[in-house]
């Protein structure tokens, strides 16, 4: 038998896209110590834009074999976020094993620099179709399921690119940005059931995306996160558990009353 804590999240299941790798990889195995049961979904293979991701099907049994560890079940299903039968078939294959869906963490997304004058039609379209439609197409099917349970919470993966504007960011800034009216609407159209929506906005976070980033413009990561952020505390970027314990505070009970705000956790930078 395996060990494990008691958690705030016994008997509860987490749904978490973009599980394979940084802050998706690092909330599953963090709500799963906590007592949860985890959905993880996962593209599984590298897109053609950006060229840096590279996530993999090893990368969702390595996580598998982590949360069964910690004595708690997981379904790992690989899709696209943009393509409404893959989500419809992780809802499926989640609901045959668990009775409900009581988080979702919509954390699948990408990040690429470009002057809003040189980006092609393709890099807008999927930077937009990533972050945005596919939080909305994995959030409407979510929505359906935490509606017959009448509960649950959603928290947005935004960033502090959702608050402010960003050089060379256009087309990342305008889908975070998105997501603040996505998550706002959503949470006016959800608090009768007593389902809260969050949109979280960190930093600069140290996962394979930021040294991805340094890839693409030839550079390092140390410069990455200056240039694009600038924190006012003397660190360079935050650390993925940074996010899962803002993840688990939004998610718990204690935050029962936060709902349609964007929860900041940005090292001082937007006060700069």
């Amino acid at each position: 038998m395996s060990h494990h804590r008691i958690g705030n999240f016994q008997g509860k299941v987490a749904f978490i896209t973009g599980a394979a790798k940084g802050q998706g990889y690092a909330s599953a195995i963090a709500f799963a110590e906590e007592g949860a049961d985890i959905i993880a979904f996962d593209l599984g293979k590298k897109i053609s834009y950006p060229a840096y991701n590279n996530a993999q099907s090893s990368d969702l049994l390595k996580l598998k074999e982590t949360v069964e560890a910690l004595g708690r079940k997981i379904v790992i299903v690989e899709g696209d976020v943009r393509n409404e039968a893959d989500i419809e078939k992780a809802l499926r294959l989640g609901l045959s094993e668990f009775s409900s869906i009581d988080i979702l963490f919509s954390n699948a997304g990408i990040a690429a620099y470009g002057y809003s004058d040189e980006l092609t039609e393709e890099q807008w379209d999927s930077m937009l179709d990533i972050n945005l439609k596919g939080s909305w197409l994995v959030s409407k099917h979510v929505i359906k399921q935490m509606k017959k349970q009448q509960s649950g919470v959603i928290i947005y993966n935004s960033s502090i690119a959702g608050l402010r504007g960003m050089n060379r960011m256009s087309h990342y800034s305008a889908s975070k940005f998105a997501l603040v009216g996505l998550a706002k609407s959503q949470a006016i159209e959800l608090a009768p059931y007593g389902i809260r929506v969050v949109s979280l906005h960190p930093t600069g976070v140290n996962t394979p995306m930021n040294d991805g980033l340094a890839q693409l413009e030839g550079t390092t990561v140390e410069e990455i996160a200056v240039r694009s952020a600038g924190n006012l505390l003397p660190v360079p970027w935050i650390e993925t558990e940074d996010v899962t314990n803002a993840l688990l505070y939004i998610a718990s009970d204690k935050a029962r009353f936060m709902t349609g705000n964007q929860f900041i956790l940005d090292a001082g930078l937007l006060t700069r």
